[in-house]
């Protein structure tokens, strides 16, 4: 499901949603992703293929699901117990935000 997740992005990826390139590296458990945005593109790689990702996300494929497909939006309890941990939080509404989901 996650794998089908990614594999899709680049066809929902909403062009002009972002300025500049910024680069996302996700760690869903066994699955690791980076996604390289643009203004007019989005690709997604295997693993993790920058030294330094611009927005790291770390949480559960289950979490990550509710996310994606049930519009959850996480807050800050999500943030202080660890259920979630990124290094640029607002980043991740942008991301949502470059596949028409609402941030």
């Amino acid at each position: 499901m996650i794998e089908d997740i990614f594999a899709g992005l680049p066809e929902s990826f909403v062009p002009g949603t972002v300025a500049a390139p910024v680069v996302f590296y996700f760690t869903l458990g066994e699955t690791k992703r980076t996604v390289h945005l643009s203004p007019d593109a989005c690709r997604v790689e295997p693993g993790k293929t920058v030294d330094s990702a611009d927005c790291v996300c770390k949480t559960s494929p289950e979490f990550f699901l509710r996310i994606w497909q049930d519009d959850y939006r996480p807050g800050m309890k999500d943030f202080l117990t660890g259920t979630i941990k990124s290094n640029d939080p607002g980043s991740l509404q942008t991301f949502l935000r470059c596949f028409g989901k609402k941030a």
